[in-house]
């Protein structure tokens, strides 16, 4: 049983977007046991004055990509340091569970560029197991989704064609034994292999198990280009099909031809919502640059068979030349119908140490540096890193990040690839930078529905009724910060700085930041679906 711990003096954002109060917390056995006036609290436990900072729930990252290091790295600073006390794992249709003997290897390759290659046993198999791993303690708490890539890997593999009967149906088992086993629901990478391939039909078929466990349904849509908006409406329509809540992930209204769309794809939630009483909310990052591996704007036929086939194409001059035609003047279904822009997709982190000559720049530099054609660069470098590397693509549009986040299903997604020797600052710095920069520099959100946007609405996408909001009996994940200074301390050229102004955090009433600082406590634990239990029948 834990000491008390008493918060005295601070004010009180609970999440519920009401306004801020002064109030006391006492902590007791890692739940708010008791709120009381300032100075009123009764505790023989250590009092910790928080006068002048705002308490908060802790933040929770809808759309994160720490699967790897919420086990590697138990101190976790770029999530911790932030105020983050849950992560939701297992995105765009691609992760660490379920994997079988054949296909773990393919995935790790397939996505190294987003979460490095640590020195871990991999021993874990299903859903349940890779929980279990989180639960022998890890920085933060973590919920998970199961990946269709992995499911359409094993029954499939990474073949251009649909599923049988009989593959549908073993894909459907696979996704209701990760329900089962806790996960919240089913994500996809729709422009990414094998997810890419999978028509609207087959998702709706396999979001069978998801609507009979309680879960939802988070697609990487098809197109952030030539078909935004398109592509939005088609995942409200799968949603629609199959009876499902949706989640979409990282909406953002990207490129350069969709600079002032975001109300279009907002107009079409708002109209799903009314006409079909959709249960519809969405994540995004406040910065313009999205970020992904090097090799994800090649287009969906280059990639099939997996990495051996790909590198194989990519070292056949005449194939190459297609590839390369496709990417720099058609506009592949990788790069979301848009032709290459050269200059906005910049090197963030390579396997091969001898390739860090490449890292920070942008392949137009590169290509200069080097008197070569960047096509040439960029498929050089995909070869000799064997399709590893990390990269920036800067098109985002500052106007349609403000429009989006108004929104009143807005979460916060982080994205954050925490790899590679120059990452996006997002990893780092999203949380913080909604508090400093949108709502104190910009005032685009007023602080108490900026935290209600980080904190309550996510955790009732999640399903959470004791987590996401200050009342009594919550679990004690909170954050303590200064309004005054909260800031991202992260960068483009610095992506790996801490923040300022969050002074504390815990996880169930343990200190995991206090004074600014990492402590040692590892009290993160696995958030499963408590909704899918015993209900695996189709």
């Amino acid at each position: 049983m834990q000491s008390e711990t008493v918060l005295t003096g601070g004010r009180v954002v609970d999440g519920t977007g009401g306004p801020a109060r002064r109030a006391d917390l006492v902590l007791r056995d890692g739940r708010v046991s008791h709120i009381a006036p300032p100075g009123r609290a009764r505790s023989t436990g250590e009092s910790v004055d928080v006068g002048g900072l705002v308490v908060a729930p802790g933040f929770i990252d809808m759309h994160a990509h720490s699967d790897l290091a919420i086990l590697a790295d138990p101190a976790h600073e770029a999530k911790t340091l932030q105020g983050v006390t849950l992560e939701v794992l297992g995105q765009d249709g691609l992760g660490y569970a379920p994997v079988t003997d054949d296909t773990v290897d393919e995935i790790r390759t397939q996505i190294a560029g987003w979460n490095g290659t640590p020195d871990l046993d991999y021993a874990w198999r299903g859903v349940g197991e890779y929980l279990d791993r989180v639960d022998e303690g890890a920085a933060v708490n973590a919920a998970c989704l199961v990946p269709h890539g992995n499911v359409r890997m094993e029954v499939v593999g990474g073949q251009d064609r649909p599923p049988t009967e009989a593959e549908t149906a073993r894909m459907r088992a696979m996704i209701a034994r990760g329900m089962a086993e806790g996960a919240h629901g089913l994500s996809t990478g729709l422009t990414y292999t094998p997810g890419m391939y999978a028509t609207d039909d087959e998702i709706v078929d396999l979001l069978a198990p998801v609507r009979a466990g309680g879960g939802y349904y988070c697609p990487h849509h098809r197109n952030y280009g030539t078909r935004v908006v398109e592509s939005y409406q088609e995942c409200l329509d799968v949603a629609r099909r199959s009876h499902v809540p949706l989640h979409l992930a990282h909406c953002h209204v990207n490129f350069p031809i969709n600079r002032g769309r975001a109300p279009e794809v907002l107009d079409a939630i708002d109209e799903a919502t009314v006409r079909y009483g959709l249960d519809v909310t969405l994540d995004s990052y406040p910065y313009q640059a999205s970020a992904t591996y090097l090799g994800a704007p090649l287009p969906s036929w280059a990639q099939a068979g997996g990495t051996a086939a790909t590198l194989d194409r990519l070292r056949d001059g005449p194939t190459r030349a297609r590839v390369l035609h496709e990417i720099e003047v058609e506009g592949t279904d990788g790069n979301h119908g848009v032709p290459m822009d050269w200059s906005a997709i910049v090197v963030t982190g390579v396997a091969d140490p001898s390739l860090s000559w490449a890292v920070g720049s942008a392949i137009a530099d590169l290509a200069k540096s080097r008197g070569e054609e960047p096509g040439r660069v960029y498929a050089d470098l995909l070869v000799a890193d064997e399709l590893r590397s990390g990269c920036l693509l800067q098109v985002g549009n500052e106007e349609n990040i403000r429009t989006i986040m108004r929104h009143s299903s807005h979460t916060a997604g982080s994205d954050g690839i925490l790899v590679g020797d120059r990452p996006h600052p997002r990893g780092w710095g999203t949380f913080p930078r909604y508090l400093g920069h949108y709502v104190r520099e910009l005032g685009v959100l007023t602080l108490e529905e900026c935290v209600r946007h980080l904190t309550s609405r996510p955790a009732r996408r999640l399903g959470l009724t004791d987590r996401g909001a200050v009342h009594l009996g919550a679990i004690a994940d909170l954050v303590v910060f200064d309004p005054d200074t909260v800031a991202a301390g992260a960068t483009y050229e610095h992506p790996r700085r801490a923040p300022v102004g969050i002074e504390h955090v815990l996880v169930s009433g343990e200190f995991t930041v206090r004074n600014g600082r990492r402590t040692d406590r590892l009290p993160g634990r696995s958030v499963r679906s408590d909704r899918a239990v015993h209900r695996t029948h189709l």
